[in-house]
């Protein structure tokens, strides 16, 4: 029998791994050749198999760094966009971030590599570390595996029970299931049957979501009805600058469009649709002048608001949604809380607002710190702005205040041009619907504009840079799911145990005693012995 062929030499466990990160990158969604999420990780976890920590940090790395440098593609225009440099120059700076974010893979592989060498097995901590990865690493651009599959609405509805991360999980199962057949031919073993039953997680997590979607539908249609509309006005990223005016003016008449075809419960713009500043203790009354009492129909848009400060930034701005009532009178505030930095403000320039005299052109804008839902009547809406909805712990906590019994999103993604961002922005957000089992309706300035039912289905949804205006009937659903109440708290626990795990060796009386290979006997090895002393003399 052959030596061991794990762990794999270098030179071949980095093009696996980077090949890993390429087969995640089309699983995505933009790319949504989803059946490869139950295969993209395998080359990753056979490159792990065995690696010394150092190099599994960079094993993962560079299956990370495959996955954003061609996910993240549509960062260079981005950040030609928000910057004005060079395109080569963002271009390196894309490569830079990317590299930064690769950095979660690179503390997977580190944590699963350090947890194996420990004794505590390859199934184990692959499992504990993906989800501590998953949850713990810092990210610009967040992402979950589990998005890979939001298509395959069975699968996704196991998030009630424990967000994106269940679902990645699920994936990842099956995953390793695969791997397990793979190191077992190259390790000169039998395959692990514990670990073959691995392979069983889709299935009872489909058979569980096929189960619980009927039960949800039915939920859904004996609740109270909701028509709702959203408008879409496609203003360019100048445009919506330049001519504030016409932004506004979009949006009414899409409006009146909608209420054309029927009476509106709710009409839905999306973020900083209008334009124009106004002061915040004025607000009432300049949107009232503007348009709010032209509507005729409760509204929940986005506007900028100016409060005046006593130091060297001299006022500073909110990134706000705004809902009215019928009358057009003020009923709700939300400001964005999780505001970009260096385009929107300035780290530290509350408490150091002279920094904003050495970076006169970054934005002033201060963050929200109310979680509450908006009230119309006595229905609860819990809204998110921007990047907001794809953060599934944000959300949880917006829905844990109150009882909100619809989410709604203002977005702009005007800054990614026509790239598939939109669409991976749609396909992370479509899972807070499913977690809480609440009809989810995001209006976007350019797209991708959509109504999300509680099961995770795209109910309609437009086309990216278009005008456009739907409607739908939506309904008010109470009720908190598992894990609006339990949110990220198992995640937390199994990420601490992950990183024990990586730091403390199993006590070698709890590991199974392997079976010596029976040594040949002195006597086979000897010449055999003659049948009679006369064949000896012979």
């Amino acid at each position: 029998m052959s030596a061991p062929r794990v762990p794999l030499p270098l030179r071949v466990a980095y093009p696996l791994s980077f090949a890993s990160g390429l087969l995640y990158w089309l699983a995505f969604p933009g790319i949504d050749l989803w059946p490869l999420a139950f295969v993209a990780l395998v080359p990753l976890f056979v490159a792990l198999a065995g690696q010394r920590p150092k190099h599994g940090f960079w094993i993962g790395w560079t299956a990370g760094f495959g996955m954003t440098i061609t996910g993240f593609y549509w960062l260079g225009y981005t950040l030609e966009v928000f910057s004005g440099f060079p395109l080569p120059l963002c271009w390196l700076f894309q490569a830079i971030l990317c590299g930064y974010q690769a950095g979660r893979i690179g503390l997977f592989g580190w944590l699963a590599t350090r947890g194996e060498k420990r004794g505590w097995g390859r199934g184990l901590t692959l499992t504990l570390a993906f989800a501590a990865s998953e949850l713990l690493f810092p990210l610009l651009f967040p992402w979950f595996y589990g998005a890979t599959v939001h298509q395959v609405i069975p699968l996704l509805q196991v998030a009630e029970l424990g967000g994106p991360i269940a679902v990645s999980l699920v994936l990842l199962a099956f995953n390793y299931a695969v791997a397990e057949l793979v190191l077992s031919r190259l390790e000169g073993r039998k395959p692990n049957r514990l670990a073959l039953t691995a392979a069983a997680a889709p299935v009872l997590a489909a058979i569980y979501g096929l189960i619980r979607v009927p039960m949800v539908d039915a939920r859904s249609a004996a609740a109270d009805k909701l028509e709702v509309g959203l408008v879409q006005a496609n203003m360019s990223l100048m445009g919506k600058r330049k001519n504030k005016r016409e932004g506004l003016d979009r949006h009414l008449r899409l409006t009146r469009e909608l209420m054309e075809r029927g009476p509106l419960d709710l009409v839905v713009w999306s973020e900083t649709s209008v334009m124009s500043a106004v002061q915040e203790d004025d607000a009432e009354r300049a949107l009232r002048r503007q348009f709010t009492t032209q509507l005729g129909v409760p509204a929940l848009f986005g506007s900028v608001l100016v409060r005046p400060v006593d130091d060297a930034r001299e006022y500073v701005l909110f990134n706000s949604a705004l809902l009215t009532d019928q009358s057009g009178k003020i009923v709700g505030r939300f400001d964005k809380q999780l505001l970009l930095a260096f385009g929107e403000y300035l780290p530290f320039g509350e408490t150091f607002p002279i920094l904003y005299e050495w970076s006169p052109h970054t934005g002033h804008f201060q963050a929200g710190s109310s979680f509450k839902p908006l009230s119309l009547g006595e229905r609860q809406i819990a809204v998110v702005i921007c990047y907001e909805d794809v953060l599934p712990s944000f959300v949880n906590r917006v829905m844990s205040q109150g009882d909100p019994e619809l989410i709604a999103n203002l977005t702009n993604d005007a800054w990614f041009g026509d790239s598939t961002e939109p669409w991976i922005h749609l396909a992370l957000a479509k899972l807070r619907a499913v977690e809480h089992r609440k009809f989810f309706v995001r209006s976007t300035n350019s797209g991708v504009s959509a109504f999300v039912d509680p099961v995770g289905r795209v109910i309609s949804s437009t086309k990216t840079f278009e005008e456009a205006a739907q409607r739908t009937t939506l309904r008010w659903l109470k009720g908190k799911t598992l894990y609006t109440f339990c949110g990220d708290g198992p995640w937390w626990l199994v990420s601490i145990a992950s990183f024990v795990f990586a730091f403390r060796r199993r006590d070698k009386s709890q590991l199974p005693t392997p079976t010596p290979a029976p040594e040949p006997s002195k006597q086979a090895n000897a010449a055999p012995a003659p049948a009679n002393p006369a064949d000896s003399e012979a």
